[in-house]
């Protein structure tokens, strides 16, 4: 009878008990060779998944956000989801759950994963980044940013707390704030996403209607979170891990970095300004988020402005009568504002306890540059406060600064509107300083009402997004230097905002020669959104910062405790465009306070690497004398353990020991449930195996290659 059945097995099911037996023979190895499994066995069986990105667990005062897997990871056979019909197998009908999900970066929608979040039969996801970006728009933010940080409550125009009078971001899908309980990692290699697919297509294809059988290909993917349910807990547990125990473990650590500021005339940092200096405020925020963890290009939502910003100190330092201006100007650069404005917040709370060398009271005005690269015939909205402006002192400084802009606006490409005056400000950093006094103060956005911005907080908020483009065949040089009309059309937002800000300061002369440059605009476009790794930024930073720079697209994620690449890039450009070059060596330039300049504590001191010489492969290093600060941007509620607080964010990320993808194939489901470890038969008898490079290499190794690992077990695996 046993023989009988035997007989009658099908090809599948003897190739099956084949694999299970041999399986058993290869176990031996693995548990017979010890470092031998790590050293070849792994590296046949496994492909690493390098290009990824994955969705993090971030934790506030009430709840968790993100993604993350089991201890050990999660593990799942492949399903191709390109339709949205595709989702019915892994829902259903597919007879191998749980399923690892590559999904179509189309179909990353709200609705979708909320179905996918609603079954057992989901193990984890992997999303293929969409080329082009979806053009019905992509944002997993929320439709009101930062909603219940800004000055709008119920004490403060409640009429437009909660964004009640407009939806600013009304394609935001609150995806990114939403937990899920499985890992989703970005594919962010297209190649990648092609070896998954093939390894799909061989395997796991249904043929016919036919259901697949083992070997199947599957997916592991790895994102443990050590921290859960809140930032009131995560920061609880690690100040006891602290405080009693010699290794303690912290598990969540607090979003921070730090602001980047400079003020037009020097200032002494160590002291107050006299209490009846009068300073403008011009502001903007550097960093983004998205979805996946350190994807931010933010190319609308952060970056066009930031650099617009950086244009207009630059021609404003050029004016020659700047430094007999009587007010002053502080151009700052908020790092945090995407979680509930940390940078601003944070700068707001250490004026008002006298930790700053600027008080609130010395604010004469405040400009604020928020999203501006995507202006409709050229119109830029000028957004001001509705409350405010009902008081009869901010009323008339309020009409100085508009009449100031449109004033500066005349004859150049830039139509200056102002919204209504019963429309609430859109989420600003400016919000941040009116909750703490009231001021006058103006935003400047390319959007009258909602965003123009479709990819707000997105993985597709690149250069495309802002329509960068540049001709074939140019060298990365080349490329550096080409001024795109997204570059023209920011510098000229930089020139009205540089002309506007004289004039409130108090400067008489003719602002016509203020200009911001366009060849300079294009340089920083290309180093913030394309490739930080370019000759500019190598002249301006400092030998021992090589690091920052890179090859890869940059992103403007906020860290945690240290200082990110795109706040040390920030503080560097601002330091060149403002700076002057001053005749000091290495040693005087970087200890300043041993030299006999006067004014050293007025200043900043910066080596820097310098351009190369023409005639050589050495840097003609130099000495740049600026008023660039760093000031932290962590929020006061951490400061204060106020780990629960309303009026200050309490982001923080948790932590984690091993973040990785990658996929192989599994024999059975018992052989899968028994030892999660994939099974090999397939590539034996193939002669070929997977590799990203798109190159062949034996399935098995040579008795060369780690014989004395290899010559036994399979021998016994024979016998088996």
């Amino acid at each position: 009878m046993a023989a009988g059945a035997g007989w009658r097995m099908g090809a599948g099911e003897r190739g099956r008990r084949g694999a299970e037996t041999l399986f058993r023979g290869l176990l031996f190895c693995v548990l017979g060779c010890g470092f031998c499994w790590g050293n070849s066995v792994e590296r046949k069986i496994y492909i690493p998944l390098n290009k990824t990105a994955p969705c993090v667990r971030l934790l506030n005062a009430t709840h968790q956000i993100g993604c993350q897997s089991s201890m050990n990871g999660d593990t799942g056979v492949i399903h191709v989801v390109e339709k949205a019909q595709d989702l019915k197998w892994v829902l259903t009908d597919g007879p191998h759950p749980p399923y690892m999900v590559l999904l179509d970066g189309e179909l990353f929608t709200r609705e979708l994963m909320l179905q996918l979040k609603g079954s057992s039969r989901i193990s984890g996801l992997a999303v293929a980044i969409s080329k082009p970006s979806p053009a019905q728009g992509f944002s997993p933010g929320l439709k009101c940013p930062n909603d219940g940080f800004g000055v709008y409550s119920n004490d403060y125009g409640p009429q437009y707390a909660h964004c009640n009078w407009t939806a600013w971001n009304p394609l935001g899908n609150g995806l990114a704030y939403e937990d899920f309980n499985f890992p989703i990692f970005l594919l962010e290699d297209a190649n990648e996403t092609q070896v998954i697919k093939q390894c799909y297509q061989d395997h796991n294809l249904p043929q016919n209607g036919s259901v697949p059988e083992y070997p199947l290909c599957a997916m592991q993917l790895f994102a443990h979170m050590h921290a859960v349910t809140n930032t009131v807990t995560c920061m609880r547990r690690s100040s006891l891990q602290t405080a009693f125990s010699l290794n303690p473990e912290e598990v969540c650590d607090a979003l921070s970095d730090y602001n980047v500021w400079s003020t037009l005339k020097p200032i002494n940092t160590s002291s107050k300004i006299n209490p009846l200096d009068e300073v403008i405020i011009v502001a903007t925020r550097i960093d983004s988020h998205s979805f996946f963890w350190n994807v931010a290009p933010g190319a609308e939502s952060a970056v066009a402005s930031f650099v617009t910003h950086l244009a207009a100190a630059e021609a404003l330092h050029k004016v020659p009568d700047v430094q007999m201006l009587p007010r002053n100007i502080m151009f700052t650069f908020f790092q945090g504002e995407t979680f509930d404005y940390i940078g601003s917040s944070r700068m707001v709370y250490d004026m008002k306890m006298d930790k700053f060398p600027i008080r609130l009271d010395n604010i004469h005005s405040f400009l604020e540059l928020s999203q501006v690269a995507l202006r409709n015939s050229s119109v830029l909205w000028v957004h001001t406060d509705p409350v405010s402006r009902r008081n009869d002192s901010i009323q008339p400084q309020v009409e100085t600064l508009v009449e100031a802009l449109i004033n500066s606006s005349v004859g150049a490409n830039v139509t200056l509107q102002e919204v209504g005056q019963s429309q609430p400000l859109p989420p600003s950093s400016f919000q941040r300083f009116l909750r703490a006094k009231s001021i006058p103060g103006v935003v400047l956005a390319d959007h009258r009402t909602s965003f123009q911005n479709r990819y707000y907080q997105s993985m597709y908020d690149t250069a495309e997004n802002i329509l960068m483009k540049y001709p074939e065949g140019l060298s990365p040089e080349e490329t550096l230097d080409y001024v795109t009309d997204t570059a023209k059309s920011l510098a000229e937002v930089a020139t009205v905002v540089a002309r506007a800000l004289y004039q409130l300061a108090g400067g008489t002369g003719n602002t016509s020669a203020i200009q911001a440059d366009p060849r300079t605009v294009s340089r920083m476009l290309y180093g913030f959104l394309i490739k930080t790794n370019n000759s500019w930024f190598q002249s301006i930073i400092k030998q021992d910062l090589k690091g920052l720079l890179g090859d890869e697209l940059p992103q403007h994620y906020i860290a945690v405790t240290t200082l990110v690449n795109t706040t040390q890039l920030v503080q560097y450009v601002l330091a060149n465009l403002t700076g002057t070059v001053v005749n000091f060596t290495k040693e005087e330039c970087l200890n300043p306070e041993k030299t006999p300049n006067p004014e050293k504590e007025m200043y900043v001191y910066t080596w820097v690497q310098g351009s190369r010489d023409p005639n050589s492969t050495s840097r003609v290093p130099f000495c740049v004398q600026s008023t660039v600060h760093l000031t932290k941007a962590a929020s006061p509620a951490f400061e204060l353990k106020q780990w629960g607080s309303t009026e200050y964010s309490t982001w923080t990320e948790s932590r984690w020991k091993d973040i990785r993808a990658r996929i192989f194939l599994i024999a059975s489901k018992e052989l899968e449930d028994m030892v999660q470890l994939p099974f090999l038969l397939d590539l034996m008898l193939q002669p070929t195996v997977f590799t990203l490079a798109g190159t062949t290499d034996s399935a098995l190794p040579s008795l060369q290659e780690d014989e004395a690992c290899w010559r036994i077990p399979l021998f016994q695996a024979s016998l088996l």
